[in-house]
C-alpha cells in the first residue's frame, strides 16, 4: 500500500512559501522572443488596466524607443523621474531606486530587466532592483527578451552569432509570479522592422541583415515558447501538490522508465528514448532499490550503474529511490512527476511461477489506470546468461550494504553460534517458567529469542534461531519430552505455526533492521553533502575551496585526492600549493588534460584507460569544466558501488560550481577595481587639469608680463607679479604634495613616529603655519586645562589641522571665525574644528572625505578634493575615526577622535626621584 499520509516537511515548506510570498510584491514578466513584438505595449496597456480599477501605478522606468503608440500610452500615468549619472563625459539617464522605494506605490513599472546600471549605482544590474522593490512589498510589472536569460545565453549566440552580454539569472523567471508572453509571428515583425515601428531606419536596416534574420527569429520564437511553456508545466505542478492531486494529469508527455538488474535495462533505456524523441517528451529513468535488490552481487550492480550512465548520455534526468515494495514506489513517483507513460520491461516469469512470485507489470497495470503503460520485450544474451544462474541463489546469497566485498549469507560466522546462543537462552528460561505457565507461553519466550537475534544479526541467524527454537521447544517441552517424536499429531501444526511466524518475524525484523541501516548510510552521505556545501558556500579564495574540496573527498571517500587546474594557456598543471596531497605528483597529466578537454570521465572502472590506479572525473559547471579531481582509492570496490558514484559526481558538481563562484567574484573584484581606477583616474585628470591650469596661467601672465614690460613697469607692479608667481606656485606644489601624500598614505609607506604630546602644541604649530592664509578669520582655540597627552605623530596631526582650517577658509565668507575645541572623553580626545560657513549640503557628510569629491558651494575656491581624503587616512593610521556634521549655527563641524591608548610616563616624577 501507498503511504498517502502528507509529509510533514513538505507542509512546513509549503507554509514557509506561502508567508514569504504574503510579505513580498508580486512580479509579472512581460516575456517576448525578441525587441520589438510589443512587450513594453502590452506592460502599458496593463498597467493602465490595473490604475483604471483604482490602483496606485507609477512608472519608474519605461524605455519607449521613441515609438509613438509606446509613448502615447505613457499618458496620464505618473512618471518617476530619471536619477541622472555623470559618466565619461556622459550623462546617463537610470532607474532611481531610493525615489521609488520612498514613493512606494501599490505597483510599479520597471522596463528592461537586463540592464546593467551606471557605475556607482547601488546595484550593478536592474533585476537586483527588482528584487529590493518586490522585497519592500511593491508589485513589479517588468519586460525581457529570451536572449536575456543566463542558461539560454550561449544557445542564443550560437543562432544569431551575436553575443549576448546583459542576462538574467534563471531563478528570477522561476520566482516570478506571472509571466505573460508576448508573442508575434516572424513576417509580421519584418514588416514591423521595415515600417519603422522598432528601430529608426538606419539601425532598422542594419538589424534586418544581422539579428533580425527570419531564421533567428523563428528559431529565438521557439524558445521563448518552450521556456513559456516550461514555466505552465511548472505552475501545474505546484498546484497540484499545493491542493494534494495525486490523478496524473496528461497535458505534457513525460515518461518514466522503471529498470533493475536484468540485461534488458539497457535495451529498456533504449527503447524509452526512441519513445522520447517521437513525443519530443521529457524522460525519467528510475531504480528502486528495494530490500531484495540489495542484496546483488557486485556485477549486478556494476550493470545497474552502467544503465544509468547510458540513461544521462541519452538526455535522460537519473534518479534512485528506495522502498519496500517496487510498484508503490514507481506510481508514487510517477504521479509526484505528473508522469504521462510508464516503460516497464517484459516479466520475467511466465505461467504458474508469474502467478506465484507476482509481476511487476501486472501490479503496475493494476493500480496505475490513469498512467499508460508500454512494455518493451527484447533480450540480450546477458539476460539469457542471468536466467542460467539466477541473481538469488539458494546456496549462496550476497548482502550489498556497501560492504567492501561480497559476503555470503549463509557462510559459517560467529553471529550464527550467538543465534545458537540466544536459543539455549530461551530455552533456560523457559524451562524456569515450565512448571508455573501453558507451553503457549513458553511459546512467545523463543518468539521473543528469534526477534532479539534478527533485530540485532540480520537474516542468516535468525531463520537459525528459528529452526532450534522450534526443536529445542520440541524436545524439552512437549510430551514426551527428550525425545523429537510428539504424542499428539495436533502439535506438528503447532510446530508449523511457531517455525512460519519465527521466520516471518525475523524476516520482518531483519528487513527493518537493514533499512534502519541502508537510512544511516543515506543519512551519513546527506549529512557529508550538506558538510562540504555548507564550507564551500561559507569559504571565500580558490586556495580555500581546494582545500575544503579535498579534505571532504579524501574522507568521505577513502581516498587520496587531489584537484588539477589549468595554467593560462588551458594545460592542466600539478598544484603549486606546497601543502597538496602527495597523490598529486602520481596523477597522470596527460589522462586528466584528455578528461578536462573532454568533459568525460577516465581511469579506473571507466570506459576510458579502465585498468589505471586513478579515476578522474571533470568538475563541470554550467560555464564549462573548471578542472579534473584525480582520486586514488584505497578502496576501489567501495568506490564502485553506484549509491557512491553518484554522490561522488554530486560532489564534483558542487566543487565545480564553487570553483566558478570564486572566479566570478574574482572577476566581478576585479571589473570593480578596473571601474574604480578608471573613476579615479578620470576625477584625477579633472581635479589637476583644472588646478594645475588655473595657477598656470596666473603664471604665464605673470611672467609674460616681467619678460615684455619689467623695465617699463612700477616696482610695485613688478612687485605684485612676482608675488602672484610665487602664490601660485606655492599653490601648485601645495597640490603636488597632497598627491604624494594621498599616495604614501594609500600606499602604507608612512611610518608613525609617535610620541607623547601636548594637543595645544600641535594645534599652536598649525596655526602658525597657516597664518597667512588665516588673516581674514579670528581663531578661538579651547582647550582645557586638564587635557591628556596624546601618542600622536605630531607632524601628520598638524597636517589634519593644517587640512580641516585650509577647507574652513575655502568654504567660508571672509571675516567669519573658526573655532579649535577638544575634549577627553572614554578613552579618546575629541578634537572639533567648526566654522561659520553655509555648512556640509545633506547627503555629504561621508562623501566629502572621499578622494577628489568636492562640494559644489558658492566659497568654493578650487582644490584636487584630497585634503579631507588625507585627514582620514592620517586620522585612521593612528587607529581613531574623523565624521563631520553642521552645526546648530548652521556652520560645519569636523570631528576627529584620538585614542589615548596606556597612560603616558611620569617625567616629571621620575626627574625628582633622579634627583
Amino acid at each position: 500500500m501507498i503511504d498517502h499520509r502528507p509529509d510533514p516537511d513538505a507542509l512546513l515548506e509549503k507554509v514557509q512559501r506561502a508567508e514569504a510570498q504574503r510579505r513580498r510584491g508580486r512580479l509579472k514578466i512581460f516575456f517576448g522572443a525578441s525587441a520589438g513584438v510589443g512587450k513594453t505595449f502590452g506592460m502599458l496597456l496593463a498597467a493602465r488596466e490595473r490604475r483604471a480599477e483604482g490602483l496606485d501605478v507609477v512608472a519608474g522606468y519605461v524605455e519607449t524607443h521613441k515609438r509613438v503608440e509606446t509613448h502615447q500610452l505613457l499618458e496620464g500615468l505618473e512618471i518617476l523621474p530619471p536619477r541622472l549619472v555623470e559618466y565619461r563625459n556622459t550623462q546617463l539617464q537610470e532607474f532611481d531606486l531610493d525615489a521609488a522605494l520612498k514613493r512606494h506605490p501599490a505597483l510599479i513599472l520597471v522596463d528592461e530587466l537586463a540592464h546593467t546600471n551606471a557605475p556607482g549605482s547601488r546595484h550593478p544590474k536592474r533585476w537586483q532592483d527588482v528584487e529590493e522593490l518586490l522585497d519592500a512589498g511593491i508589485d513589479v510589472y517588468t519586460a525581457i527578451n529570451v536572449q536575456h536569460i543566463e542558461s539560454l545565453n550561449d544557445v542564443v549566440s550560437q543562432i544569431t552569432g551575436i553575443p549576448v552580454w546583459e542576462t538574467v539569472p534563471d531563478a528570477v523567471l522561476e520566482k516570478a509570479d506571472e509571466i505573460e508572453l508576448i508573442d508575434l509571428p516572424p513576417d509580421e515583425l519584418l514588416q514591423r522592422l521595415k515600417e519603422g515601428k522598432v528601430y529608426l531606419p538606419q539601425q532598422a536596416e542594419r538589424a534586418a541583415q544581422n539579428f533580425f534574420r527570419k531564421g533567428n527569429l523563428i528559431a529565438l520564437r521557439e524558445l521563448a515558447l518552450r521556456r513559456t511553456a516550461d514555466r505552465v508545466d511548472a505552475q501545474m505542478r505546484d498546484y497540484r501538490e499545493d491542493n494534494a492531486i495525486k490523478d496524473v494529469w496528461q497535458v505534457k508527455e513525460r515518461i518514466l522508465a522503471c529498470i533493475g538488474p536484468g540485461g534488458s535495462s539497457e535495451n529498456l533505456v533504449r527503447a524509452t528514448y526512441r519513445l522520447a524523441q517521437l513525443l519530443r517528451a521529457e524522460w525519467i529513468v528510475v531504480y528502486v532499490e528495494t530490500t531484495k535488490l540489495q542484496h546483488l552481487s557486485r556485477e549486478q550492480r556494476d550493470a545497474i550503474l552502467r544503465t544509468l550512465k547510458l540513461a544521462e548520455e541519452l538526455g535522460a534526468e537519473t534518479v534512485t529511490l528506495g522502498g519496500h515494495q517496487l510498484a508503490d514506489e514507481v506510481i508514487a513517483y510517477a504521479r509526484t512527476r505528473n508522469a504521462s507513460r510508464i516503460v516497464l520491461g517484459k516479466p520475467t516469469y511466465v505461467g504458474w511461477r508469474r502467478w506465484l512470485h507476482g509481476s511487476l507489470v501486472d501490479t503496475i497495470v493494476r493500480q496505475a489506470d490513469d498512467i499508460d503503460i508500454h512494455v518493451v520485450g527484447k533480450e540480450s544474451n546477458f539476460l539469457a546468461q542471468a536466467k542460467a544462474t539466477p541473481y538469488f541463489s539458494r546456496s549462496r546469497l550476497y548482502l550489498g550494504l556497501g560492504s567492501d566485498e561480497q559476503r555470503p549469507l549463509l557462510k559459517w560466522q560467529p553471529d550464527y553460534l550467538w543465534a545458537i546462543t540466544a536459543s539455549a537462552i530461551s530455552t533456560a528460561i523457559a524451562w524456569l517458567m515450565f512448571e508455573h505457565v501453558d507451553l503457549a507461553n513458553l511459546i512467545m519466550v523463543y518468539l521473543l529469542g528469534v526477534v532479539v537475534v534478527a533485530a540485532r544479526y540480520g537474516r542468516g541467524p535468525s531463520v537459525l534461531a528459528s529452526v532450534l527454537s522450534v526443536l529445542l521447544f520440541d524436545v524439552f517441552f512437549v510430551p514426551p519430552r527428550f525425545s523429537i517424536a510428539v504424542s499428539d499429531t495436533q502439535y506438528l501444526i503447532t510446530f508449523a505455526i511457531m517455525l512460519l511466524v519465527a521466520l516471518v518475524i525475523s524476516g520482518m525484523t531483519a528487513n527493518t533492521r537493514h533499512q534502519a541501516k541502508i537510512a544511516g548510510l543515506r543519512e551519513r552521505r546527506i549529512t557529508s553533502l550538506y558538510a562540504l556545501s555548507r564550507e564551500l558556500a561559507a569559504t571565500r579564495g580558490e586556495v580555500n575551496v581546494l582545500n575544503i574540496a579535498v579534505k571532504h573527498v579524501a574522507d568521505v571517500f577513502e581516498a587520496q585526492a587531489v584537484i588539477l587546474l589549468t595554467d593560462a594557456n588551458g594545460h592542466i598543471v600539478y598544484p603549486r600549493d606546497e601543502g597538496a596531497p602527495q597523490s598529486a605528483h602520481g596523477s597522470d597529466l596527460s589522462v586528466a588534460q584528455w578528461v578536462f578537454d573532454h568533459g568525460q570521465m577516465a581511469g579506473q572502472g571507466t570506459d576510458t584507460l579502465p585498468g589505471g590506479d586513478m579515476v578522474y572525473l571533470p568538475l563541470t559547471a554550467p560555464s564549462g569544466v573548471k578542472g579534473v579531481l584525480a582520486l586514488l582509492s584505497l578502496n576501489p570496490n567501495r568506490l564502485a558501488l553506484p549509491e557512491q558514484q553518484r554522490l561522488l559526481e554530486t560532489f564534483t558538481s558542487q566543487i565545480a560550481l564553487a570553483l566558478e563562484r570564486v572566479r566570478l567574484a574574482a572577476e566581478a573584484h576585479n571589473t570593480q577595481l578596473k571601474m574604480e581606477t578608471e573613476q579615479l583616474r578620470n576625477a584625477l585628470l579633472s581635479a589637476i587639469s583644472h588646478d594645475l591650469r588655473t595657477p598656470l596661467a596666473a603664471i604665464v601672465g605673470a611672467s609674460s608680463s616681467l619678460v615684455r614690460d619689467g623695465e617699463r613697469l612700477p616696482v610695485q607692479a613688478r612687485y605684485e607679479l612676482s608675488q602672484a608667481i610665487y602664490d601660485e606656485a606655492t599653490r601648485m606644489s601645495g597640490l603636488a604634495n597632497n598627491l604624494l601624500d594621498m599616495a604614501r598614505l594609500q600606499s602604507g609607506g608612512v611610518v608613525l613616529n609617535r610620541q607623547w604630546q601636548p594637543l595645544e602644541e600641535v594645534v599652536g604649530g598649525a596655526l602658525a603655519g597657516m597664518s597667512a592664509r588665516l588673516l581674514g578669520h579670528p581663531v578661538s582655540v579651547r582647550l582645557p586645562h586638564d587635557l591628556p597627552l596624546v601618542e600622536i605623530d605630531s607632524m601628520l596631526i598638524e597636517r589634519v589641522f593644517a587640512n580641516l582650517l585650509e577647507n574652513a577658509v575655502k568654504y567660508t565668507p571672509s571675516g567669519t571665525a573658526i573655532n579649535i575645541s577638544a575634549e577627553s572623553s572614554l578613552g579618546e580626545v575629541i578634537v572639533t574644528v567648526a566654522d561659520h560657513g553655509q555648512g556640509i549640503p545633506l547627503g555629504e557628510e561621508k562623501r566629502i572625505f572621499e578622494k577628489f569629491h568636492r562640494v559644489a558651494n558658492e566659497g568654493n575656491q578650487g582644490g584636487a578634493g584630497l585634503g579631507l581624503t588625507i585627514c582620514r587616512s592620517i586620522v585612521e593610521a593612528h587607529c581613531g575615526k574623523i565624521w563631520a556634521d553642521n552645526t546648530s549655527e548652521g556652520g560645519a563641524a569636523f570631528h576627529f577622535a584620538l585614542p589615548l591608548g596606556e597612560a603616558p610616563p611620569e617625567i616629571e616624577q621620575e626627574e625628582i626621584a633622579g634627583s
